[in-house]
């Protein structure tokens, strides 16, 4: 038998640094937008986004056309940013060659867009009132349309808003825009705290302000509630904040660690790793912390990273019962274990794709390099996302279509985005010491 000592010298350096990926660094690397596959025959919807244009009744403020203009920067970012679309910028060499002064549809049509929003914009004391249209650009038809209003103060949300209901118009889906994401930013060498912040990055504040080492955050299904495991009180115990109000609570203390938490979609159960029985193994827990059930029981390997299928009747995990750290797949009860990965010296941290079909993970492939990938729940079709830096510690955002991601191929660590088949990768963080990131449901 392993003793506790082992085990716990092993995770925590495995959760210190989010992966065995934090041990290397590939400085010179600037590529950032690498597009390893594509989506197949899924075509993106083509969008252009007009100019803002100001329909009040009195003159508009120098200001207030700045506020216009973040609106509509921030719209475009967004559809840009969105897996399904592709943004139709602007082409001024076109406008200056065809004498053109104003984009009608047709002209968004030539330029290559499906679709084309508009976007118009009075203002009522300190309020921006904006009216949003979206025309299909060939039949020249108008297929969805919306007004919103609030302080210009909160031009951000409404920008947000404006593409979360371009999204719905377009796709039938729910926006991402408005969503938050939670990581951990490694202050001194010996604090780590919990930030959250607009799914952009933007509106970053602090969570956790105790001093220690806290990581791992995993939001609960439609919750404000992140649970993570901290330091706080010398051993990793598992604790939860309310990112709203910033209340925080311990959840479950026991011998050794208390680590890797992983809510169950109904909200009910917490898998996470335990080595109250001298190994690292996984456990199912309740809300409260008490232990409902132990699912592994491989005395000579260590069991790390849990993750829900979407029904909640399935965990994938990791094992190194073979030799290398690998990743498998069992019931809920802990029966049936089956191994997925074959590929890949070193197969870490999965997560579970929102549709069932596939597992992102991170996999130390061939290069030498940690990158993600991804593969079938039935082993097959393994690709890899990622081909720059050092990659680890993915999540899904609710909608199933984006990733976040740590990635040190700008600097020591920062938080990225890219769409599920590793296109339009983006920096969010640029502070070079974040990680752990989890991307929070949709807002109510």
């Amino acid at each position: 038998m392993k003793s506790i000592a082992r085990y716990t010298i092993a995770i925590l350096v495995f959760l210190m640094s989010g992966s065995a990926a934090a041990q290397f660094d590939d400085a010179g690397v600037r590529n950032i937008f690498f597009d390893t596959i594509r989506a197949g025959d899924v075509q993106p919807i083509t969008v252009g986004v007009d100019d803002m244009r100001y329909t009040g009744v009195f003159g508009v403020s120098a200001q207030d056309s700045t506020y216009m203009r973040w609106v509509t920067d921030m719209v475009r970012w967004d559809v840009d940013f969105y897996a399904d679309f592709d943004l139709i910028p602007i082409d001024s060499f076109y406008l200056r060659t065809y004498e053109i002064t104003e984009l009608d549809l047709l002209a968004w049509s030539r330029l290559g867009a499906d679709y084309t929003v508009r976007l118009e914009c009075e203002f009522q004391g300190p309020r921006m009132l904006i009216t949003w249209r979206i025309f299909q650009t060939m039949g020249r038809n108008e297929i969805g349309s919306g007004k919103l209003s609030d302080n210009r103060t909160f031009w951000r949300q409404l920008a947000h808003s404006i593409a979360d209901d371009i999204v719905r118009s377009l796709t039938g889906d729910r926006g991402i825009f408005r969503t938050k994401i939670v990581y951990s930013r490694q202050l001194s060498p010996t604090n780590k705290e919990l930030f959250v912040s607009d799914f952009d990055g933007a509106n970053e504040r602090q969570l956790t302000d105790n001093g220690s080492i806290n990581i791992s955050p995993a939001f609960a299904p439609n919750s404000p509630e992140v649970y993570f495991t901290s330091y706080l009180d010398g051993d990793p115990n598992l604790y939860r904040i309310n990112i709203q109000t910033g209340r925080q609570s311990k959840v479950a203390s026991y011998p050794g660690i208390v680590a890797a938490p992983a809510i169950s979609p109904d909200g009910k159960r917490i898998a996470c790793v335990l080595t109250i029985d001298g190994n690292s193994e996984i456990y199912l827990i309740d809300l409260n912390g008490s232990v409902i059930q132990r699912l592994t029981r491989t005395r000579r390997a260590i069991e790390s990273s849990p993750t829900w299928s979407p029904d909640g009747e399935q965990i994938a995990f990791v094992s190194d019962r073979t030799g290398s750290p690998q990743i498998y797949i069992m019931n809920d009860d802990g029966l049936d274990a089956r191994r997925l990965t074959f590929e890949g010296g070193y197969n870490d941290s999965p997560v579970w794709s929102l549709r069932g079909d596939r597992i992102t993970f991170v996999s130390r492939t061939r290069s030498g390099r940690f990158d993600l990938a991804s593969i079938n729940t039935d082993g097959t079709d393994y690709r890899v996302l990622t081909q720059v830096g050092q990659n680890e510690n993915p999540h899904f955002a609710p909608d199933g279509k984006h990733i976040i991601f740590r990635s040190t191929r700008l600097s020591g660590g920062d938080i990225y985005t890219m769409d599920v088949t590793g296109r339009n990768q983006r920096r969010i963080t640029r502070t070079g010491d974040a990680g752990s990131p989890t991307w929070g449901p949709y807002p109510d």
